[in-house]
């Protein structure tokens, strides 16, 4: 999903403590009511493992008159992962694909050769005021599948493993973390976890991913005696094993990361490659209507930016 076209993060490193690699302050943006912001890509980072895109969604609340409306646009060269905390989305795609997302679960909708999809406010809810938050994040796929076969797969919050600890709770939502696995599959090593810590409670963030960071959803972060507040994307250095500790009245956190890339990604639009011209090449089929259709909501489209 890529709907907000939000500005990049203002530019600006603060290294608090040693173990952090770079601070990260989203530039907020309002969009048609939605509160966004984008603390990746940034000119300070450009990827934390695969992730390429790292969007803040809301909390906002759209009114009865109001709805979510993302037109049919496309994607190639990524994973798409859409996670929401309060909400519901009715995804629907090129492979056919019509299915509802609701808080806690997780869609993967893998673009490689291309995909496009829209995502609007379901039927069932439009004309009744909804509050709408999550997350917006893009996983650039290794050079050997960036042209595959498009595909997409939804797990319910359900299965995904809980973490419950003395103060902690949440869930592993991509890859594998103190001793849980999550099912959802990825074609690189790939961390992302929901996790909730009540005050003064601490836990450990062990170096056992290649690059690592914490997106703040709320509350106040404590690392090393260091305070960080909301919304501020820490990026921690390599090898270092950290731990977690929650100010009042707690916090609650996206950990993510994994496996560097061994390529560079470039990033237009909605198109991430690591070949320029396959972007330019993206960009033709899109203008020339040479991507597949979205079953069910054929009657509009995203045009291409001019810009």
């Amino acid at each position: 999903m890529s709907f907000f076209p939000g500005n990049d993060p203002v530019a600006g490193d603060a290294f608090a403590c040693d173990a952090i690699e770079n601070l990260i302050i989203p530039r907020t943006s309002d969009i048609g009511g939605f509160s966004v912001r984008r603390a990746l890509p940034s000119r300070q980072r450009r990827l934390v493992g695969p992730f390429i895109f790292f969007d803040r969604m809301g909390p906002a609340l759209l009114r009865a008159d109001e709805a979510l409306d993302v037109k049919p646009h496309p994607h190639i060269g990524l994973s798409t992962v859409t996670y929401l905390f309060d909400g519901e989305i009715k995804h629907r795609d090129s492979l056919g694909t019509e299915l509802t997302i609701r808080p806690g679960d997780i869609n993967l909708m893998t673009a490689g050769r291309g995909i496009v999809h829209s995502e609007r406010t379901p039927e069932n809810l439009r004309g009744h005021p909804m509050s709408v938050s999550g997350l917006q994040t893009w996983l650039a796929l290794p050079d050997n599948k960036e042209e595959i076969d498009p595909t997409f797969s939804h797990t319910d919050k359900e299965k995904m493993p809980v973490i419950d600890a003395d103060g902690a709770s949440g869930r592993v939502v991509i890859g594998a973390f103190e001793g849980l696995g999550s099912p959802v599959s990825t074609f690189t090593d790939t961390l992302y976890v929901d996790l909730r810590l009540e005050a003064g409670k601490r836990f450990p963030f062990a170096a056992a991913h290649e690059e690592r960071a914490i997106y703040i959803l709320s509350g106040e972060l404590v690392v090393s005696g260091d305070r960080f507040a909301a919304d501020q994307l820490l990026v921690f250095r390599p090898g270092d094993d950290i731990t977690l500790e929650a100010g009042a009245p707690g916090c609650h956190l996206m950990l993510f990361g994994g496996a560097a890339l061994n390529s560079k990604r470039y990033i237009w639009w909605n198109f991430v490659s690591s070949s320029k011209e396959r972007i330019e090449k993206a960009k033709e089929e899109w203008r020339t209507g040479r991507f597949d259709i979205v079953p069910g909501d054929e009657e509009e489209f995203v045009p291409l930016p001019t810009a």
